[in-house]
């Protein structure tokens, strides 16, 4: 996917100048991922 497409497709979403709202869903659903994937990580540590 192109940069260009991206930014079409992003452009509902924001309605203000620059990244804005996409770019802070972006950092949250990048940090709820981290933390499942970490929580994962040490519940299948412990059952070994």
């Amino acid at each position: 996917m192109s940069p260009d497409t991206l930014v079409t497709l992003a452009a509902p979403i924001s309605t203000e100048a620059g990244p804005g709202l996409f770019l802070r869903v972006v950092v949250v659903a990048s940090f709820v991922g981290v933390g499942l994937l970490a929580w994962v990580l040490l519940r299948a540590g412990r059952k070994s």
